[in-house]
């Protein structure tokens, strides 16, 4: 369970990380090497793990130290905070404050940083004179901002709804998004700024019999 909340609160970072990547690749590509160094690179993906972590053993701890009683089967195909709180006897009142107002926190925070990336991005794609250099900004840009897209969507319904409308069986179909689709479609949706697999794509939408020959 704590392993499972470091990788998807830092996803949630790394993804505004990369926003920022690719900011400063669009708006300041002169100094692209001089802001994006190594060091700040480390920074980006560090800093993220480590408040992960450190948030995820809070949450962690402060469930397993309540006590539990009745029986031990959660209504969802993996161990997640929410299911787990329905088995705790004691009050779970701080607990769920706790991740609310962290969920909040990290959501707004990282998506925030998302959406001023983007909205400078947009600003001076639009300045552009080029119709190549807008193609290749938002062809840069494309598969980041669909992973972001269908990830945020997802989190926010699981973790922002109220607890009046909340139900198990809604929070199964959304998580199944976030932890097994998005990660499958991940290589796929950043492969295809890739030249090759989006020719081999354009000659299968094209004539799907002989690709599949030439396989």
């Amino acid at each position: 369970l704590t392993f499972f909340s470091i990788f998807i609160t830092s996803e949630l970072f790394i993804l505004s990380a990369m926003a920022y990547d690719r900011y400063v690749a669009i708006c300041n590509p002169l100094l692209y090497t001089v802001i994006m160094s190594p060091r700040v690179c480390w920074a980006l993906v560090a800093v993220p793990y480590l408040y992960s972590a450190f948030l995820s053993l809070i949450i962690t701890i402060k469930i397993f130290i309540s006590s539990f009683c009745g029986h031990n089967i959660i209504n969802h195909f993996y161990c997640d905070n929410l299911p787990l709180l329905t088995l705790i006897c004691s009050s779970t009142r701080d607990i769920e404050l706790i991740i609310l107002i962290f969920s909040v926190f990290n959501l707004v925070s990282s998506l925030l940083v998302v959406l001023v990336s983007y909205i400078l991005i947009l600003l001076a794609i639009l300045k552009m004179q080029s119709a190549e250099g807008r193609h290749k900004a938002f062809s840069t840009c494309g598969s980041h901002l669909t992973v972001v897209v269908v990830f945020y969507a997802t989190l926010s319904f699981m973790y922002m709804q109220p607890k009046s409308s909340h139900s198990f069986d809604s929070d199964k179909m959304a998580s199944v998004f976030y932890t097994l689709i998005i990660p499958m479609l991940n290589p796929l949706i950043y492969s295809l700024r890739n030249k090759d697999v989006k020719g081999a794509l354009h000659r299968y939408i094209q004539n799907p019999k002989d690709s599949t020959k030439n396989l």
